[in-house]
């Protein structure tokens, strides 16, 4: 498992990969500042590029706050180059009716690199990306 940590020592975001699901799990805490989200993106992107994986499973249930200052960035920056590296279906877990949600509900509508769903429930997103091979 990976963990980065913010300037104040704490935990931001944990990466995982399965294998045998084939995708690499991350999980957000706190509140994601533009750098912060910059790297745990890249950090889990380039943990997609070290694997056989195509999936990204997504748990930002615990985000305080809003990401949308980095929309536009992962919309028109960040997609087509983790697309390119392999990226093939992206499942978001929000907790509802937060900033959060707001914000990848936004994401996924702009999206045209992948595939993204959004859920509120980490199971069911788990069960769409197995069931898309």
């Amino acid at each position: 498992m990976i963990e980065l940590k913010n300037v104040f020592n704490k935990v931001f975001l944990t990466i995982e990969t399965d294998a045998l699901n084939r995708w690499v799990e991350a999980t957000w805490y706190g509140y994601p500042t533009e750098d912060n989200l910059r790297t745990g993106v890249a950090a889990y992107t380039q943990a997609l590029a070290n694997t056989n994986a195509n999936h990204i499973l997504i748990d930002a249930r615990k985000v305080l706050g809003t990401w949308k200052h980095s929309l536009k960035w992962m919309l028109e920056d960040w997609a087509p180059v983790a697309a390119q590296m392999g990226l093939e279906y992206y499942a978001l877990v929000v907790a509802p009716e937060t900033f959060a949600e707001e914000a990848a509900l936004n994401m996924r509508e702009n999206l045209y690199s992948f595939r993204a769903k959004v859920f509120n429930n980490l199971d069911e997103a788990k069960f769409w990306l197995r069931s898309q091979g």
